[in-house]
């Protein structure tokens, strides 16, 4: 029963949320006053990082920079924040276009984001391919799932580390979080992160997603045992947040399953979570917790994750790979520039 129970609270929204327990229960209006800092989310604009987006501009947040593809959206989320938030209020809000699996756009957006501030107290990689089938980086030519989801964030936050060291010895602590999921569990038994020819394999589009989500919770674990280790406070860890309501779970799937797709937008939808229940134990890991390294699920309980997702050799292999294969596809634009790739 317990186990049932925990799955509904991490899952689910509406009545399954009165089933968490005290030290388990966070709530969006515990987030602190966060004037004077600044932040980063990728895919800020709409379902999960728009949740995220508001709540930081609903406790003083002075700047974020929202990382997206699509002009519309971005223009959506502007007149929803000023429209919910008073006029003036989106000027906060700054967006950049991005394509994450195009790495070298990656550069040049973390150099534009550098020039227009001088701390980040906040790095929220959020952005994903969902549940999808197998296709490869029109620039790169690595799985898309990879390309976007993980080593697009891992070139932002690379591009992004002195400021954010500076701003945790200058300000204080500086919280990094990576979008991961339960469906982590779904990445195939057999993975090594090896060799390109693994990363290209089609393990099909649960087995895609999942990959990639494991590559976000081994990536978060990576950096609290480097960078946290030598800087104390800067703190990594990824989350999970659930079922929620956002264009991967009602359009989206649809690629993948054209019919069987009704399931989770249709048949699921009174029991997804809104974009603000989803947005819950990212707010969390984001703006309130003291520690680093952790999987943090809705609304703040700490799971221990896959056993997959524990195993520090794969962690170093993944990043090890992700160095080697970034370097290798941006060598002219980036490391041949004196922009060598580090991680930490």
């Amino acid at each position: 029963m317990e186990t049932i129970r925990t799955t509904l609270v991490e899952n689910f929204g509406g009545m399954a949320q009165n089933l968490a327990k005290g030290d388990e229960r966070f709530s969006l209006d515990e987030v602190p006053d966060l004037s004077g800092k600044v932040a980063v989310i990728t895919g800020g604009s709409e379902g999960i990082g728009f949740g995220c987006t508001h709540t930081l501009l609903k406790h003083n947040i002075a700047k974020i920079f929202c990382i997206s593809l699509r002009q519309e959206i971005a223009d959506e989320a502007t007149k929803a924040i000023d429209e919910e938030m008073g006029a003036g209020s989106a000027k906060k809000f700054v967006w950049l276009q991005c394509d994450l699996a195009n790495w070298p756009q990656v550069v040049e957006t973390a150099n534009t984001i550098l020039e227009q501030t001088d701390r980040i107290d906040i790095l929220i990689n959020n952005a994903a391919r969902g549940v999808m089938t197998h296709q490869l980086a029109p620039l790169s030519g690595i799985d898309l799932h990879m390309a976007q989801n993980h080593m697009g964030h891992v070139v932002l936050t690379s591009h992004l580390l002195p400021l954010i060291k500076k701003t945790s010895e200058a300000h204080g602590t500086v919280r990094i979080v990576n979008l991961g999921s339960n469906a982590h569990q779904n990445a195939p038994s057999d993975v090594k992160f090896e060799s390109v020819e693994e990363l290209n394999k089609d393990f099909g589009p649960n087995g895609q997603y999942g990959r990639s989500k494991l590559a976000a919770i081994l990536y978060s674990r990576y950096l609290a045992k480097h960078l946290t280790a030598a800087h104390p406070k800067i703190l990594v860890n990824a989350t999970h947040p659930g079922v929620v309501e956002t264009a991967q779970s009602s359009v989206h799937i649809h690629e993948p399953y054209p019919l069987m797709g009704y399931g989770m937008s249709v048949l699921l939808k009174p029991f997804k979570k809104t974009q603000f229940e989803g947005c819950v134990s990212t707010m969390y890991a984001a703006t309130v917790c003291q520690d680093s390294g952790l999987y943090i699920c809705p609304p703040k309980i700490v799971e221990k994750g896959s056993e997959m997702s524990n195993d520090m050799e794969l962690a170093e292999r993944l990043m090890k790979l992700t160095r080697e294969v970034v370097s290798d596809k941006t060598r002219k634009q980036s490391v041949e520039k004196g922009c060598p790739f580090k991680d930490y």
